[in-house]
């Protein structure tokens, strides 16, 4: 039974984690890259929506560390 268990948690924490690269990707490291790319000047609200979600995406993948230990031997 603890092998179903840890299954499960390694599935939960892998979902967490690619909900943090999702949110990397298109709330922190995409808006950032098109404004590079196409000469535009970073406005603060740009810049504090990035941070937010390279934040998030950061707390959400220490969630999903934190979810691991979980595991059973």
């Amino acid at each position: 039974m603890s092998q179903v268990h840890n299954e499960r948690i390694k599935l939960s924490a892998t979902w967490l984690n690619g909900l943090s690269i999702a949110i990397f990707a298109v709330g922190g490291l995409a808006p950032l890259l098109t404004r590079f790319y196409d000469g535009a000047t970073f406005d603060k609200e740009s810049m504090a929506i990035s941070v937010g979600c390279f934040l998030a995406a950061f707390g959400i993948h220490l969630i999903a560390r934190d979810v691991l230990r979980r595991l059973k031997s």
